[in-house]
């Protein structure tokens, strides 16, 4: 096909924003815009694309070129990044590296193709604006599809404090104007400092745990889950009460089945899971992990009285997805790297900038590479809290002890913990490399993979 881009048909209020037999094909048009959303009991104003939260499930299949025109109806510039796609740089929606920032009222072409098949996100990259509700999930379907299940549903997890704390905006002048971090907010799974600001909610497909979403079918169906954390300072654990998931893709990458209880999925990952439903109603829980508090959804095969959203859930606390567990299923191996890199993550005494190799973002590290080459990344993480850091327009295969690592374009680093990774560097341009906490990226923590001499820097209009 030459022009898919098509928006599901479905809205943040069904379970499963739309399989893709309800999407409707053509030119798609994302207008973010601000807006009203209902969350359970609260009504907030805040921005989201097409007036839906989370923004129109975006379907298309491997190969196709997507078109999705940006109309920016906001009163500031915005663009839009498609998370996880390796796509042509011109497209890739990053202010002051790809592209200038689309000022209010204009518009702005996105046309790219999508090579591989998966599950990906969009958003804007525009200063706080991804912490607002711009954002939406973009699933590559697979016209050879090697996996058999009945039916899927995508699961777009997310914190929320718009309209009830301030802005964001508000907020990281709050966070910048003080050098503590709270303290409370720990879990040993993350090395100790989770997060930065307690979210009051926290969301599945838009929807507070009060008036949880829920995903029906029929027992005995096989069932795919795409689950996104489009969160800008949570990560989530997952489990379905009841049940035990086979975890088959990690960041729209295929992965050798591993069978687990629970899984931690950090800001900017993705995990596909399918699972074969008992027969019932099952709590389906993302704990905001070492802050107190939860996501939830129900998965309902039968009548009977939905459980509650402090149902308990064994699972949690069951066997956790461990990188070590996943091995590469879809993508050959890279080459053996050429050379090494270090990177190291570090936090300035101030407490509030946050550091690649000493730089912050206004002065970016920036690791330059040739076409063609394979290099190894070392992330060495000195500061004291961890860190989900995301390379845009490539994947990289992560080292793990027993062979061939997962392909993804997140990974996480806890504290005084060192992760490896291989990329191989076939799609030139100047690409952000950075932390997928938003917070973290605004404070500083932003380089990049640069191909060849640098660049004259364009202005980011609008990235702070």
């Amino acid at each position: 096909m030459l022009v898919t881009g098509a928006f599901a048909a479905g809205s943040a209020l069904t379970a499963g924003l739309a399989p893709p037999a309800a999407a409707q094909h053509g030119p798609a048009v994302l207008r973010p815009r601000p807006s009203t959303v209902t969350l359970g009991r609260r009504r907030v104003r805040t921005w989201t694309y097409n007036d839906e939260l989370p923004g129109p499930t975006i379907s298309a299949s491997t190969g196709d070129i997507v078109h999705a025109t940006l109309v920016n109806d906001l009163p500031e510039a915005t663009t839009v990044h498609w998370h996880g796609i390796q796509l042509d740089h011109r497209m890739d929606g990053a202010p002051g590296y790809s592209q200038k920032a689309t000022p209010p009222g204009g518009k702005f072409p996105y046309v790219f193709r999508v090579p591989f098949p998966g599950t990906y996100f969009y958003h804007s990259h525009v200063g706080m604006q991804a912490d607002r509700g711009l954002y939406g999930p973009l699933i590559v379907h697979d016209p050879r599809e090697p996996l058999s299940y009945d039916e899927e549903y995508t699961v777009v997890l997310d914190d929320w404090l718009d309209g009830l704390l301030g802005t964001p905006d508000e907020v990281l002048r709050r966070l910048n104007a003080s050098t503590d971090h709270d303290d409370t907010l720990r879990s040993d799974l993350l090395g100790g400092v989770t997060g930065d600001v307690r979210h009051p909610l926290y969301l599945v497909n838009g929807r507070p745990p009060e008036a949880p979403a829920t995903f029906s079918a029929r027992p005995g169906r096989r069932v795919r889950f795409r689950v996104i954390n489009a969160a800008a300072d949570t990560a989530f654990r997952v489990a379905l009460g009841g049940h035990r998931m086979t975890v088959t893709h990690a960041d729209g990458c295929g992965v050798r089945p591993v069978t687990v209880d629970t899984f931690l999925v950090g800001m900017g990952e993705r995990y596909d899971f399918l699972v074969r439903l008992g027969d019932g109603v099952f709590p389906l829980v993302a704990m905001a992990e070492g802050k107190g508090a939860r996501a939830f959804a129900v998965v309902r095969t039968s009548g009977g009285r939905a459980p509650g959203p402090e149902a308990k859930v064994p699972q949690l606390d069951g066997r956790r997805l461990a990188y070590r567990d996943l091995q590469a299923r879809t993508r050959p191996d890279l080459p053996k790297p050429e050379r090494t890199v270090l990177v190291t993550l570090g936090m300035r005494p101030s407490g509030n900038e946050w550091t690649m190799n000493d730089r912050l973002a206004s002065d970016p590290f920036r690791l330059r590479v040739d076409r063609g080459e394979t290099i190894r990344v070392v992330l060495d993480n000195q500061s004291p809290m961890w860190h989900p850091m995301h390379l845009h327009g490539h994947t990289f295969q992560l080292r793990v002890p027993n062979g061939s690592g997962p392909h993804k374009d997140t990974v996480n680093v806890k504290p005084r913990e060192r992760v490896e990774f291989d990329v191989l560097t076939a799609n030139p341009g100047e690409w952000m490399f950075h932390c997928h906490n938003l917070y973290h990226q605004e404070q500083g923590m932003m380089g990049v993979l640069g191909y060849g001499r640098p660049p004259r820097r364009r202005a980011a209009h609008g990235h702070h």
